[in-house]
């Protein structure tokens, strides 16, 4: 069964990786764009989406704005990606915004921050694969149904190509990336093109009038007009998901590895600012008009176009339009946009295991989180993220429009403490520093910092006002059993360090006073005698072994043996009425152990390995029953003696004794054996006993 794990796991994971070769691992810019940068890319799939449905709610009127919408987006984004670059060469190791915040501002604060990471990466795995699943729906409405069953296959394939390393996945998605951007810049060149000449389209919903909400009949107008405008902004700024990846994965670059990050962060920053810009220009260009409710909102001559209308992301639209006599690349840039859209996930893959293993070497997460898989990525982290992505989008049916209210609020708390706490480092540098030029040079860190602070906070709170009751507080609620998780694995971690520490070597109460040794023995086999001999070979202080009388003739055999076999040792043998032979080892250990509470008591059980894993089920576990109870007494160690059943040895010596016994002859040791048996047993010989419960044959 072991073998045939092995096998599976080699055939989906692959070979072992050498830790030497780590070095090989690392990322140049050119495969480090698509893994790191994805997320942020991928956002033009729905950031305009989610802007122009947002306006719609007051008209067709309100989507007017939405260019204007995406300029102030775009400047957020612009100053968010020049303060990375600053957090990349002051903390280039992996870190990021945790690093920043606790080293600054103080543990608390850093695992604030960590917190809504780690609950923003799983997210972005669930809103990206959720929205790629929705393009595929676009393009064979058939798989409609199968949404929810279809993004949890995909999820699980993406953890399956992340747990073969890095280099290895990141080389998977770099070409579909790379494809997407040159698709969407051809749509974008190619709609401009048309729109200067005039022979740009209408989109179909433009055929289409949009009824706004409830209350909304003058449009954008009062104070409620200008919550809309801040609701859509905060909606855009899903595209601003996936910069803060980059400040953590800076160890999976090459070297230099702050400047080839600093120089992925302007190269993501760029491509994604013109790419949310021209969708959203050519949106309004081409009429497209998208709603909350389409089967309601958009009407048609007065009458509403119904259910059985499916409403085309933006970006599916725009190329029907703009590529409607040229069907091929009208399914290549909706196929591309929807794997990018799921490749996107991939940034989180790469993320959320780097900065779990920087909290797990803290002590705010399991230890196994820091550990490298078979092919030197951290796949424990990287399982924990795929069965959160799933709960996740089991959870919300993988309905991109629920989950991306929960998503921005996570990203943009670390964006805003991670700018405060970048301020108050160049702050600290600078009381200290005195070269000119390196004071200089921070100075205009601080500088872009601090706007970088006001813009990101600024956002934060129209963020949590526009978002808390559309399902942000389901993620402040899961950032705070997270920190609060966090905070008790840290003392636990804590508790054992204190406890397992020496505090004086030299106090004579570190050293047990004496070790006593227990063998339990069933029966006088070979199993029982390597297990005497093991813990004679400690040289224990005192040494019995331990068989329990559940009322059949197992321990008058067993006596009967020990007294043949002339063993030096003891045999205490347990009375139990009751047939617990556990209950009845435990108790007699303790009450050793109670006698003498500096002694060591050490229970050495003899315990058979099978070969085949279905043969388990004929062996009744004593051994394994008895250890795990033993495991939690103070003051006991449990030693196991393995003895491996079906050896080869062990096969030959069976088969000779086979042939011997149909061949008439017997060995002379074993007749004398047998011999001695019968007459003990013709004799009477009686099971002795010191006391009601407990009898020594020495």
């Amino acid at each position: 069964m072991r073998d045939f794990a092995d096998r599976v796991k080699r055939l989906l994971v692959g070979r072992p990786v050498p830790s030497g070769a780590l070095g090989e691992t690392l990322l140049p810019k050119r495969i480090a764009l698509p893994v790191f940068a994805s997320d942020a890319l991928s956002s033009v799939g729905y950031a305009p989406d989610e802007v122009i449905v947002t306006l719609a709610v007051a008209g067709v009127a309100a989507t007017a704005l939405s260019p204007w919408v995406a300029v102030a987006v775009v400047g957020v984004l612009l100053i968010v990606v020049a303060s990375y670059r600053q957090t990349v060469h002051a903390y280039p190791s992996g870190g990021g915004d945790y690093e920043v915040v606790s080293t600054n501002l103080g543990s608390h604060a850093g695992l604030a921050v960590a917190s809504a990471l780690l609950a923003d990466y799983v997210l972005t795995v669930a809103v990206s694969i959720s929205s790629g699943s929705s393009y595929l729906v676009t393009a064979v409405p058939a798989a409609a149904p199968y949404k929810v069953e279809i993004a949890v296959g995909v999820s699980t394939i993406l953890a399956l190509l992340n747990l073969r390393g890095t280099r290895e996945a990141g080389g998977a998605f770099a070409i579909p990336t790379y494809i997407y951007m040159i698709a969407i810049g051809a749509l974008a060149v190619t709609g401009f093109v048309q729109e200067a000449m005039g022979t740009l389209g209408r989109a179909e919903s433009s055929a289409f009038d949009v009824v706004a909400g409830p209350g909304w009949d003058s449009g954008l107008t009062g104070l409620a007009g200008a919550f809309l405008i801040l609701r859509a902004f905060s909606s855009g700024c899903a595209a601003l998901t996936g910069v803060e990846a980059i400040s953590n994965g800076v160890p999976s670059f090459q070297r230099p590895k702050s400047k080839n990050a600093a120089t992925t962060l302007l190269m993501l920053g760029g491509i994604a600012a013109a790419m949310l810009m021209s969708i959203i220009h050519l949106a309004g260009a081409t009429g497209v008009h998208m709603v909350e409710d389409p089967a309601t909102q958009l009407t048609s001559h007065g009458l509403p176009v119904g259910k059985g209308y499916h409403q085309d992301p933006v970006i599916g639209q725009l190329a029907a339009t703009v590529f409607a006599g040229f069907s091929p690349m009208f399914y290549l840039v909706t196929a591309v946009t929807g794997l990018i859209l799921v490749l996107a996930a991939n940034t989180a893959f790469n993320g959320f295991p780097v900065l779990a293993s920087v909290l797990a070497t803290d002590g705010f997460l399991p230890r196994q989180l820091t550990q490298r898989g078979d092919r030197l990525a951290y796949s424990n982290g990287i399982i924990a993220l795929w069965l959160g992505a799933i709960a996740f989008i089991v959870g919300f049916e993988a309905d991109t429009n629920r989950l991306i209210q929960l998503y921005i609020v996570g990203v943009f708390i670390s964006f805003t403490l991670s700018q405060i706490g970048m301020v108050c480092h160049w702050t600290r540098e600078l009381a200290t520093a005195t070269d000119a030029r390196l004071r200089s040079r921070m100075r205009r860190s601080r500088i872009v910092n601090s706007i970088g602070l006001a813009a990101t906070g600024l956002v934060l709170i129209v963020v949590l006002i526009t978002k808390l009751t559309r399902g942000a507080w389901i993620t402040l609620t899961i950032m705070a059993i997270i920190f609060l998780v966090m905070n008790w694995i840290h003392r636990h971690y804590d508790r054992v360090r204190e406890e397992l520490a020496i505090t004086d070597l030299h106090d004579s109460r570190v050293l047990p006073a004496h070790i006593h040794a227990i063998v339990l023995a069933s029966s006088l086999h070979k199993p029982t005698l390597r297990a005497l001999t093991y813990a004679l070979s400690t040289n224990p202080t005192s040494i019995e072994a331990l068989t329990v009388d559940i009322g059949d003739d197992r321990a008058e055999r067993l006596l009967d043996d020990w007294d043949e076999a002339d063993l030096q040792v003891p045999l205490t043998v347990l009375d139990s009425p009751y047939r617990d032979i556990t209950r009845s080892v435990i108790a007699y250990v303790r009450s050793v152990r109670r006698e003498s509470p500096r002694d060591l008591v050490v229970v050495f059980i003899p315990e058979y390995l099978v070969r085949h894993w279905w043969e388990q089920v004929l062996h009744n576990q004593m051994a394994l029953r008895i250890k795990t109870a033993l495991l939690f007494t103070p003051g006991v160690v449990v030693a196991s003696v393995p003895w491996q059943l079906g050896a080869p040895g062990m096969r030959r010596a069976r088969q000779e004794r086979r042939l011997a016994s149909a061949a008439g002859i017997v060995d002379a040791d074993e007749a004398v054996r047998r011999g001695a048996r019968a007459r003990r047993r013709g004799a009477g010989a009686p099971v002795g006993a010191s006391g009601p419960d407990v009898g020594k044959r020495p």
